[in-house]
């Protein structure tokens, strides 16, 4: 090694130690430096793409890694992040021959294997997507990245028998196998058993899956806890088959229970198929005073119509399931007779309202969803993208129309359903049609509004003759 590539080696460990001390501009200079001394460094290469990928420099990034792979063609990581950034953009020519370029180097790398499959399963090439995550656990039967990715696609399928085994390669329970002191429940006997509800996920996951509270007492469990969200804990203390409701920021008892349990993992468990799902609807209630608050606020004409357009953005697939702005809803304001109350949180997601689109904004004045909860008692439809409003909504036995994205639609919502078994009779699904956007779901759904009022003026207009 001359002296330019030990300079180069020095300033590219510098760079290493500032991205792990989370300074990136250091870090990029770091590896500059690196360059100059030695211009044909892939690794300082493959870094220098990483953090341009974090400040959104598509372009820049891509070409970092390109340069690294053309001199280092079998090193696996760099040929997983090109892959990894091609795919969120939404290159899938380039990321799938990325890919097969990489297999050719590497074919016995399960981590190639596995995101090819992540790449072929959001192009719902599903047979294929199976095949290579069968292929990277063939390669090494303990690598649950493989194992968990298998299981989305088995889910959307409707194949819950082996799809709920697969979900439970999922990671990140290592704290709550810490806290609690009694054993993580895997499918004993809860006669005269007590159990704690462990917190994961979103609220809209939280809503779904408490429902598994009423199977389990019917399963013999004589005392039920739930740790969930602060703002689902009012919420929650209202279902019946909960004995304790704890927010994560309470003081949990770490040995008050027989057993703990991950709320995604009873249905597992709970050995649930497609025709099997805990549907009793509703299975979440709301307190009698709280919603005769509400009522009070919501207008006493029309067809009361809640709108929740945008979920939390720090979700993974977020900018495809939310609209771009509440301006996209705004066929839906012809429909005469209509009175859209505002469901969405996030002052800047409300304002500006476009004009001529009329809309009673009450989040103000949400404490949590409790409060939510109550609002959307007093609607007569919920029209939502797929959130936690939507899960709500369902939990409710409200009627949901949830607007859903071609791309990477979550397996809960199968494929080319337009209902759901987990809201039976209440949920309506309107999916875009592939590369269609937004305009024609919305379109549709203006068309379904429009005839939902007429049919239900029609039917007061008969109660009324009947009277």
């Amino acid at each position: 090694m001359n002296t330019k590539e030990s300079q180069a080696e020095l300033f590219f460990h510098e760079g290493v130690r500032w991205m792990a001390a989370g300074q990136s501009e250091r870090a990029e200079q770091a590896f500059a430096q690196a360059l100059k001394q030695h211009p044909d460094f892939p690794e300082a290469l493959a870094n220098l793409g990483w953090l341009k990928a974090q400040r959104g420099e598509i372009e820049p990034a891509k070409l970092s890694y390109r340069r690294a792979l053309a001199l280092a063609p079998d090193t696996v990581q760099i040929s997983l992040n090109l892959g990894t950034l091609l795919l969120h953009e939404r290159h899938f020519a380039e990321a799938e021959n990325v890919y097969l370029q990489a297999l050719q180097q590497v074919p016995d790398a399960p981590a190639l294997w596995s995101n090819y499959g992540v790449l072929l399963a959001c192009l719902k090439r599903d047979d294929e997507a199976k095949n290579c995550y069968y292929t990277a656990l063939g390669l090494d039967k303990n690598y649950t990245k493989a194992r968990f990715n298998l299981a989305y696609v088995l889910l959307r399928q409707g194949r819950f028998d082996e799809g709920w085994q697969c979900l439970e390669a999922r990671e990140g329970y290592g704290h709550l196998n810490q806290f609690f002191s009694c054993p993580r429940w895997r499918g004993e006997s809860l006669a005269g058993k007590s159990m704690i509800i462990g917190f994961e996920s979103g609220h809209g996951d939280m809503i779904q899956f408490c429902r598994y509270a009423a199977v389990l007492k019917a399963l013999g469990a004589t005392r039920l806890a739930f740790v969930c969200h602060p703002g689902l804990k009012r919420l929650f203390t209202r279902m019946t088959a909960l004995d304790e409701v704890f927010s994560v920021d309470d003081e949990i008892p770490a040995s008050a229970w027989d057993f703990w349990s991950p709320p995604l993992t009873l249905p597992f468990y709970c050995q649930t198929r497609l025709e099997t799902i805990p549907a009793a609807i509703p299975y979440l209630a709301v307190d009698p005073k709280l919603q005769e608050k509400w009522l009070a606020w919501l207008p006493t004409s029309g067809l009361r119509v809640g709108l929740a357009w945008k979920g939390n953005p720090n979700f993974e697939n977020d900018r495809h399931r939310s609209l771009p702005s509440l301006s996209t809803l705004f066929p839906l304001g012809v429909v005469e007779g209509v009175r859209f109350i505002c469901l969405q949180l996030g002052e800047e997601e409300i304002h500006p309202s476009p004009e001529g689109f009329s809309m009673q904004i009450l989040h103000e004045k949400f404490d949590d969803f409790a409060d939510t909860a109550a609002v959307i008692s007093g609607l007569d439809l919920v029209i939502s993208v797929d959130t936690a409003v939507a899960h709500l909504a369902g939990a409710l036995g409200k009627p949901c129309w949830l607007l859903l994205s071609d791309y990477c639609t979550d397996w809960r919502w199968l494929t080319e359903r337009s209902d759901s078994p987990w809201y039976p009779e209440k949920m309506r699904l309107f999916r875009q049609s592939p590369d269609a956007g937004w305009e024609p779901v919305i379109a549709s759904v203006a068309k379904a509004l429009a005839l939902f009022k007429n049919e239900r003026d029609g039917g007061r207009s008969s109660l009324e003759k009947t009277d």
